[in-house]
This record gives structure tokens, C-alpha cells and sequence, in this order.
């Protein structure tokens, strides 16, 4: 097994974990949040310029790597570290999230999904196995087993015919995968049926994966229920193995996702918002987009000190998004993202003192302000 897992330290107030992941790449600290590359690159962002706000992992999406460029061609090119200039570690999803959101045009049955290219229509088939061939072809650090996310609102009957499904698909990545430092992390399903994820926590962890991921959440229920269902299933997990909620990346669920447990975590939120004019700041977002900033000559966050906000205004970076000038876009995702790397690592600083629910009250106690 090419990864080890130290857990470090556990909070004495609640269930928040301080750990280690050291991987062939390089070692990642918990809890962490990982920029989301989906076709390997995080949008607007050089590697150097990852490296220079503290990423520590990122993630690259296998459906869309399959579709474009090809996952061949990235194993010719020396794998997914080389063809990008990432020399961190790399986690790959599965690709099953992306498959299953193409609701229209998709078929599912127990050996794979049959589905057609949002890009050009053509017909493919995603299994287990081929999940697998394709990550062990990217060479990704960490690969998530292929997974049947059930939609949200879904029957019982669904979530547990999605779950029983993960289950089976599970067993057989684990048969077919064979890569000399990559490992495979299972992930566990049931929609927000507290009986369904603790059946699947305990189904999963009985095939003894080196990680676990928690899939399935943050796809459209109210916020409550996403964490009454963590808390639920969170005890059926290994305290020695890393967990991680996949697709949660609000300021506010990173904290409440520490607080029961979680250690790792992933969004296209910063990166999307940013785009679209948004920022995160420790008093809450602001679409700098509005008419109000126009004459606003302080940075975006007076308490960030990355890129962004040690060197221009918020009427500047306005400036440059209301002129469609890339710099803006660029600018905005710095910060988003140096926000939330700058978040994980206060968290951190927090469970090491014991002191992360008075972090957290004063958090929101600003955050909502």
C-alpha cells in the first residue's frame, strides 16, 4: 500500500480528527480542501500559483479526461503529474457522479453505465473496470471506487437498489485494480436514509479499502439533513483510515463537516463563484460584480493576504470583470481559494489547540455579520 494514514489528534470537544496522508507525491495535512481540476488544470490557475497559496492535493475528473483528451494519451505522455507540471498528489473521481448526472442519456444496470458524450453524442460504456483502467492510465495518487449516486429526492427503494449496486461495483474495482502506488478509496452511498449509509458504511469498510468516501451528499437536501445523516453514519467508519465528503465546499459545511469527523473535502464552488463575480470573505460573500464597489478602494477581504487582496481593490477587480478582462476571473479564483486553503489550515491550528468550537462561534459570528 502505497499511502499511510497518521491520525495525529482528536479533538476533545468534538469528533474533528488532525491527521496525515502521505502519499508517493508528497504528504497532505487534515482536514483539508482540495481544488477541483477538472480537466487537469483548476480553471485560471498555473500549478506554480497553486503551490504559492498552499494547495496541498487537487482533484481532476475521469469522465471528462476520457472524453477529452483521452486517457491513453495522458499514459503516453508519462501520467496525469507529468502531462500536467503537478508534482503534489492527485486524487481522481470516478467518474460515476458525471455519468449519472446525464440523466437523459444514460442507462444503468448492474454491469456498467451506458451513456452518450455531452461533447459529440457518441455512445460509451462505463463499468467498474474501466473506471479503474482508466485512473491506474491517469496515475492519480487516489482513485475513487465507480459509484451509483442516487438523486435527491429518491425513493427508498432507489437509494437502496443504488446503494446494493455500489456495494457489488465496489467489489469488483478492488478485483480489477493493479497500480504500483495508487490506491483506491470506496466510497459509501444511501441517499439520506441514516439505516441505508450505515448499511453501506458497514458493507464498504468490510472490504478493507485504505479510505472512504462519503458520496451522495450535498446534491440538493437541506444542510440539517446532510449533517444529521454525517452524524448517523460517522461511528461506522474507521477512525485509521481518512474519510471524505465528496463535493462540499461552502466555508460554513467544511466547518460542520470537521466538527463530525470529515477529513478531506472537494468543490467547484470557489472556482465557479469566481467566475461568475463572486467572493468569499470572512463576513460572508460579496458579488463584487454590483454597482456598489465601484468606488470601493479596499481589497476584497482586509483580513486575506493573498495575491488579490494585498495588491488590488475591489473596484478594480469590478473594473476588470465588468470588461470581461481575464485578469478579473483570475484574481477572484486566487482569492476564493486561498480563502478556503487559509480556512482548512486555521481549522487545523484550531483542533491542535483545542479551541475549534470557539473558532467556529466566532466564525459565524462574523461569517453571517
Amino acid at each position: 500500500m502505497s499511502i499511510k494514514f497518521e491520525l495525529l489528534k482528536k479533538s476533545k470537544e468534538c469528533q474533528a480528527r488532525l491527521g496525515k496522508i502521505s502519499t508517493t507525491h508528497g504528504e497532505i495535512e487534515t482536514p483539508i480542501f482540495m481544488p477541483v481540476g477538472t480537466q487537469a488544470t483548476v480553471k485560471t490557475m498555473s500549478p506554480t500559483e497553486l503551490e504559492s497559496i498552499g494547495a496541498q492535493i487537487i482533484l481532476s475528473n475521469t469522465y471528462h479526461l476520457y472524453l477529452r483528451p483521452g486517457h491513453e494519451l495522458v499514459k503516453e505522455a508519462g501520467g496525469l503529474h507529468t502531462f500536467m507540471n503537478w508534482k503534489r498528489p492527485i486524487l481522481t473521481d470516478s467518474g460515476g457522479f458525471q455519468v449519472f448526472s446525464l440523466a437523459q442519456l444514460r442507462e444503468i444496470s448492474d454491469e456498467g453505465v451506458t451513456f452518450r458524450s455531452h461533447l459529440d453524442g457518441s455512445k460509451h460504456v462505463f463499468s467498474p473496470e474501466k473506471s479503474m483502467e482508466i485512473q491506474m492510465a491517469l496515475g492519480s495518487d487516489i482513485a475513487m471506487a465507480f459509484d451509483e449516486c442516487a438523486p435527491y429526492p429518491c425513493s427508498y427503494e432507489d437509494a437502496k437498489k443504488a446503494m446494493e449496486r455500489t456495494t457489488k461495483w465496489a467489489e469488483r474495482c478492488l478485483k480489477y485494480h493493479d497500480h504500483p502506488y495508487q490506491v483506491v478509496f470506496g466510497i459509501v452511498q444511501g441517499s439520506i436514509y441514516k439505516d441505508l449509509r450505515i448499511q453501506s458504511a458497514k458493507d464498504i469498510t468490510s472490504l478493507d479499502f485504505p479510505g472512504y468516501g462519503i458520496g451522495g451528499l450535498s446534491v440538493g437536501e437541506p444542510k440539517p439533513v446532510m449533517y444529521e445523516v454525517l452524524e448517523e453514519m460517522m461511528p461506522f467508519l474507521p477512525e485509521n483510515k481518512p474519510r471524505y465528503l465528496m463535493g462540499v465546499g461552502s466555508p460554513d459545511c467544511l466547518i460542520e463537516g470537521v466538527l463530525r469527523g470529515v477529513d478531506m473535502f472537494d468543490c467547484v464552488l470557489p472556482t465557479r463563484i469566481a467566475r461568475n463575480g463572486t467572493v468569499l470573505t470572512s463576513r460572508g460573500k460579496l458579488v463584487i460584480r454590483n454597482a456598489q464597489y465601484a468606488r470601493d478602494f479596499s481589497p476584497l477581504d482586509p483580513e486575506c493576504d493573498c495575491y488579490a487582496c494585498k495588491n488590488f481593490t475591489r473596484a478594480y477587480i469590478r473594473h476588470l470583470l465588468k470588461a470581461d478582462e481575464v485578469l478579473g476571473i483570475r484574481l477572484t479564483t486566487i482569492h476564493n481559494l486561498s480563502y478556503l486553503i487559509n480556512l482548512m489550515a486555521k481549522i487545523r491550528q484550531a483542533i491542535r489547540e483545542d479551541r475549534l468550537l470557539d473558532f467556529a462561534q466566532e466564525f459565524y459570528e462574523k461569517y453571517n455579520s
